[in-house]
């Protein structure tokens, strides 16, 4: 497959479904469903050739792989593309991912069902680009491109608040990548090269690397989300179709973190060391503050939602350990949120279809009702919260790891939001699940059917096989990460030693 430019096909396939479905014609009924099995197949057929970077990558080398570099822009910037262990999985991941979406939006949505699949097929195109692109100018067209499907899945196929949700997601995440831009655009002028290998390699002055890891901060912190930037993902969660908010949650905010792997940690090395501190003090909040606001909220989606910022701290915290243990535990606590933080979205998305409300309240006693329903639910409420043989597990246990040899204090308060998880998740399941069956409406709700359980199935097997096999992922990274970690170490160390010359 190396003859082939896998990376591009892979890319851009979904580009070339949107397409299709933009010249599809005929009565409404007719071409909406011609849309959806499109966008489905579409979606399948990039999973199935992506898997070709599971087969044939060598998990041997650091090297980037599926190397495709052609000129772009008068020679200076271009078309460059390729995976490392790190982001190669990133990528497997999100087209996992988009057929599950398409097939849950089958009858989810009814309204501009052609330009609701046309966005999510454009969305996974920039998508897979952010993970794949190894130029600064390709990275940054792609990163932000992204930010325009999403703002159209949420402000015309979102809630009540969809205007109000769709814009804040638009506004937070431009004001930071507007700062990313400026650096940029500085390490060209320096460096001479918008090429991510050359500047991997480059060694910025110690003095500017502060400006250029806060400006890059600025970016990647709003798309984790961090706190205090935090508070646009409740309310684009609870405006946002179901398919929007598992998307959002599996792979949107891994871009975040995916760019302090790529850039932050690597290129600035010196000024990762000296801010990692500020950065352990807003995990922390995050971990311990949402998790008490999520054991609070009244809505489903919002509850997940407040979680989900919760397990990015913890990904922050493996991250700036800058330790092989943090920085595997933080990748593996991605991809597992990625899967599971989605299967709970869907799950909010199953009885939200039946009843028109995400109230906690509105619940009670589905067991009764919905046997099948409660057993998904459960496992992946479990799961959440870390059980062990599930992939949460995995993650975070080498997070801790790795944290408490750099600072025993984080990894007191990343262990106390693990507690705080398991109470308001086991305190979402009592309440929607267990209980007499007493609202007269529920009484007549369905379990799920065939096609709710494929949704489910492939999910739960591969948070099993990331729980119980975690080290036929962590194969993939291991080689990547040490050498990040290595060059890390002795860039600050060669920094210390002419500071003390």
């Amino acid at each position: 497959m190396t003859e082939w430019p896998i990376l591009s096909i892979i890319t851009f396939l979904p580009a070339v479904g949107a397409l299709f479905i933009l010249l599809i014609r005929g009565e409404k009924e007719v071409a909406d469903r011609n849309a959806r099995h499109v966008a489905l197949l579409t979606t399948v057929v990039t999973f199935l050739a992506s898997l070709s970077l599971w087969f044939g990558f060598d998990k041997t080398t650091a090297d980037f792989q599926f190397v495709e570099k052609a000129s772009w822009l008068e020679g200076t910037i271009n078309y460059h593309m390729g995976v490392d262990g790190i982001s190669v999985l990133l990528v497997l991941l999100t087209t996992f991912l988009m057929p599950i979406c398409i097939l849950s939006s089958f009858d989810a949505v009814k309204n501009r069902v052609k330009e609701y699949m046309l966005a999510f097929l454009l969305l996974e195109t920039l998508m897979i680009g952010v993970f794949c692109a190894l130029d600064l100018v390709l990275f940054y067209l792609f990163f932000e491109g992204g930010l325009i499907p999403m703002f159209l899945i949420i402000g015309v196929w979102g809630g009540q608040r969809k205007i109000y949700a769709a814009f804040k997601l638009f506004l937070y995440t431009l004001l930071g990548s507007v700062l990313m831009l400026l650096a940029m655009l500085y390490m060209y002028y320096v460096a001479g090269t918008t090429d991510i290998p050359t500047l991997l390699s480059y060694r910025f002055d110690a003095d500017v690397q502060t400006w250029l890891w806060l400006a890059f901060f600025a970016s990647f912190a709003v798309k984790m989300p961090m706190w205090p930037v935090h508070t646009w993902l409740p309310d684009a969660h609870v405006e946002a179709p179901t398919a929007g908010s598992v998307i959002l949650a599996g792979v949107l905010l891994k871009m975040g973190g995916y760019g302090f792997l790529r850039f932050s940690l690597p290129m600035f090395p010196v000024a990762s060391v000296e801010l990692a501190p500020m950065v352990f003090t807003l995990s922390c909040i995050a971990v311990v503050y949402t998790s008490l606001v999520a054991l609070m909220q009244k809505d489903m989606k919002k509850l997940i939602a407040y979680s989900s910022v919760a397990h990015m701290g913890f990904v922050t915290l493996g991250i700036f350990a800058a330790n092989t243990q943090g920085i595997e535990g933080a990748i593996m606590v991605m991809l597992a949120h990625g899967l599971v933080s989605g299967a709970l979205f869907l799950c909010v998305g199953v009885i939200y279809d039946r009843m028109h409300t995400r109230e906690i309240e509105r619940y009670g006693g589905l067991v009764n009702r919905m046997p099948k329903y409660a057993l998904f639910f459960l496992f992946f409420t479990m799961a959440s919260v870390g059980l062990p043989g599930t992939a949460n597990f995995v993650g975070e246990i080498l997070v801790l790891a790795g944290i408490f040899k750099v600072s025993t204090w984080a990894a007191f308060f990343a262990t106390t939001g693990i507690i705080l998880g398991a109470a308001y998740m086991l305190w979402l399941y009592r309440r929607v699940v267990f209980g007499e069956l007493t609202k007269e409406d529920l009484k007549s709700i369905l379990d799920l059917d065939k096609r709710e359980v494929w949704i489910f199935a492939p999910l739960v097997v591969l948070t099993l096989w990331m729980g119980i096999y975690p080290a036929s992922f962590m194969d993939f990274m291991h080689i990547s990460v040490d050498n990040l970690v290595q060059q890390h170490q002795a860039a600050t160390a060669a920094v210390h030693v002419t500071a003390a010359r």
